[in-house]
């Protein structure tokens, strides 16, 4: 299987963020952003890892009613990176 190269990487890491600041302040799971930006879930998964490194994400891995996740994790914008992007708007 080719390599992706971190160009792309880097393109497609850019429009999960313009995603998840066009749905934010909700946040989102993993599988619901890989389907919306057509790419693999682990892949996806991978790619917001990084980008929660960089404290540009942050996970979200309790449900509405306080109980941890055992499986899945939710996305969203951290405030500085919000605040980063809508000033570019």
């Amino acid at each position: 299987m080719p390599q992706i190269s971190q160009k792309k990487k880097d393109k497609i890491s850019e429009h999960l963020i313009h995603y998840l600041y066009s749905v934010s302040p909700e946040p989102k799971f993993t599988s619901e952003i890989a389907q919306e930006i057509a790419r693999d879930e682990e892949f996806t998964k991978s790619l917001l890892i990084n980008l929660k490194s960089k404290n540009l994400l942050l996970e979200i891995k309790k449900n509405p009613q306080g109980k941890d996740y055992t499986r899945r994790q939710r996305w969203t914008l951290s405030q500085e990176a919000f605040s980063a992007y809508n000033k570019h708007q």
